[in-house]
């Protein structure tokens, strides 16, 4: 049977502190199993050090694990980056409901002969989807363009990041960090949060209708 199978690894692992990244990769990993457990069908489990694996109910469940894992690392300012195939492929053998080991198939192995040509990539996400070759192509190319406003922010703007996420009201951002209300709605348009927002709605949307 096909399943949407979900892989990533850290940006650069071998070229920073690399125990500060693993306890943060291991972090965020923690994070979305137990957050989206009713939407996972083999937990996210950490395969190589710097590599994870798990097995989604549905593309449209992938997509937004994918969307608060970034938030998490933005929320918590973390310093990883990390690169995601999101695959809708075969797997022949039982799904492992407890960890995401001894599972084989065509779609696995996809995914990580993707995970791998996207080392050669700027992009951070790459997508393979229930959908035909066409509507796959949008929805990878909405992902670039979703991974373009992430990649922009810097780890200082993190927390403001963060506050304009969880605050649509700029003034309220602009009391939670003590600035200037004008000087919070510059940062607010010059981070581009408005277009980022719209892109996620773009992808869950096209998903459902495409």
């Amino acid at each position: 049977m096909k399943y949407p199978i979900l892989m990533a690894d850290i940006v650069d692992s071998r070229k920073a502190d690399q125990i500060l990244l693993i306890n943060e990769f291991k972090r965020a990993v923690h994070y979305i199993n137990n957050r989206w457990e009713m939407s996972i069908m083999s937990p996210l489990t950490i395969t190589l050090g710097d590599e994870f694996q798990g097995v989604i109910k549905d593309m449209e469940s992938c997509y937004k694990l994918v969307f608060d894992m970034e938030e998490f690392i933005i929320e918590h300012s973390l310093s990883i980056k990390l690169r995601y195939v999101m695959n809708y492929g075969i797997i022949e053998t039982p799904i492992n409901r407890d960890i995401a080991y001894e599972m084989l198939g065509d779609g696995l192995t996809q995914a990580r002969e993707q995970l791998n040509k996207l080392k050669s990539s700027s992009n951070r996400f790459m997508i393979l989807s229930d959908k035909n070759e066409m509507n796959s192509a949008v929805i990878s190319d909405l992902f670039l363009l979703y991974g373009s406003y992430i990649d922009s922010w810097k780890l200082n703007e993190y927390r403001m990041v963060s506050e304009f996420l969880k605050n649509k009201d700029y003034k309220v951002v602009a009391n939670n960090l003590g600035m200037n209300k004008s000087s919070t709605w510059r940062r607010y348009k010059s981070l581009h949060i408005e277009e980022y927002n719209t892109t996620k709605d773009l992808i869950l949307t096209l998903n459902r209708i495409l």
